[in-house]
């Protein structure tokens, strides 16, 4: 039961467990809870074929259980100009963009604050996989979630001071197990529902045929190289291809071979062995120092190149105002144009930008 002076939080609910569970655990703790989902936009020709459960109505079915109130705010047209289009150009571009790490700093965040404002919430909840911590100089410090299969600070690196001091991460000391338990404990009609794997806009996961689709011009034929310039194929579209990938080029070779490069200008896909894949060196633009301090010169920090990737130790070297060199002790693979890289001080997020160059 909550009381007149009880906190009033906003959570973001999507239709799935994490987000069911979140609102659940806040009413627990006494919280004025108010729940809503952000419309998003979604490829047409996927609607209605993906899922015989819809979120709208997941949620709203997770609320009425919990006793709070429940609405939809319809993101769409801003959502589809300023991830998807993103999203498309990137490809375009011959970049292999992360979409959901900038959705959440462009839109996201500023809909559910804008939410929270309009009903006199204070906080912002979402069911991430993450932390928030206040240090002693009163700065906050996102944390990574204490299940670390399940973590999600990584795609959150692009949120500021302003927003990280009004968000609560209910599931960041759970286990994903656990959460499903409580669930269970809640009698929530998600607890038993299965995780989406693939971006909210392309739930089928065919990023090719997407692409296709609403931007048929990536279909742009040129040349497969090895380093030297040898035409060893052909290629159907820089877009279709990433940084690391070894099936799908259609050379046969003794030794396999792996994408190593995209050259928009020249439009040629560069290949090589295992041994040519990798770099010692990255330039990551567009930074954004999440903790509120900006790293110094020689700093040597973790560093993850993907969502999944393992963290590796890298030496920063600050080459301009939101532009670092980083440098590594020995080459790392998949090094990709457009992926974010991401710095932290053990489970510390430090802050995080985009992948410019491996050179």
């Amino acid at each position: 039961m909550t009381r007149d002076n009880s906190p009033k939080v906003a959570v973001a609910m999507s239709g799935g467990v994490d987000s069911s569970l979140a609102a659940a655990l806040l009413k627990s703790d006494g919280y004025d809870v108010a729940g809503f989902m952000l419309k998003t936009w979604k490829a047409e020709h996927l609607l209605g074929s993906h899922s015989v459960i819809d979120p709208i109505e997941s949620a709203r079915s997770v609320a009425n259980t919990l006793g709070i109130p429940f609405e939809v705010i319809d993101i769409q047209a801003e959502f589809r100009e300023k991830v998807v289009h993103s999203f498309i150009k990137d490809y375009q571009n011959g970049l292999t963009p992360s979409p959901c790490v900038f959705c959440n700093r462009a839109i996201k965040w500023k809909a559910m604050l804008d939410a929270a404002d309009r009903i006199g919430a204070e906080f912002v909840a979402t069911g991430h996989y993450a932390r928030v911590i206040r240090d002693p100089e009163g700065l906050f410090e996102l944390r990574t979630g204490k299940d670390g299969s399940k973590d999600q600070a990584y795609m959150l690196c692009m949120l500021t001071q302003a927003e990280l001091s009004r968000t609560i991460f209910p599931l960041g000391e759970y286990t994903k197990r656990r959460v499903r338990e409580l669930a269970q404990e809640f009698g929530l009609p998600t607890a038993s529902q299965q995780d989406s794997q693939d971006l909210c806009f392309l739930p089928d996961g065919d990023y090719r045929g997407f692409l296709l689709r609403y931007s048929p011009e990536v279909r742009k034929p040129g040349k497969i190289v090895d380093q030297q310039g040898n035409q060893l194929g052909e290629h159907e579209g820089l877009a279709f291809y990433t940084i690391g990938q070894r099936k799908g080029l259609g050379i046969y070779r003794p030794e396999p071979l792996y994408v190593l490069e995209k050259n928009l200008e020249r439009n040629e896909v560069v290949v090589g062995t295992r041994a040519e894949l990798g770099h010692q060196v990255m330039v990551v633009e567009g930074v954004n120092w999440i903790s509120g301090r900006e790293l110094d010169d020689g700093s040597v920090v973790d560093v993850k190149i993907r969502y999944k990737a393992k963290p590796v130790k890298g030496q920063i070297t600050v080459t301009g105002k939101t532009t670092v060199k980083v440098e590594f002790k020995t080459p790392i693979r998949d090094i990709t144009p457009g992926q974010i890289a991401v710095f932290y001080d053990d489970d510390r997020v430090l802050g995080g930008g985009v992948i410019n160059s491996d050179r």
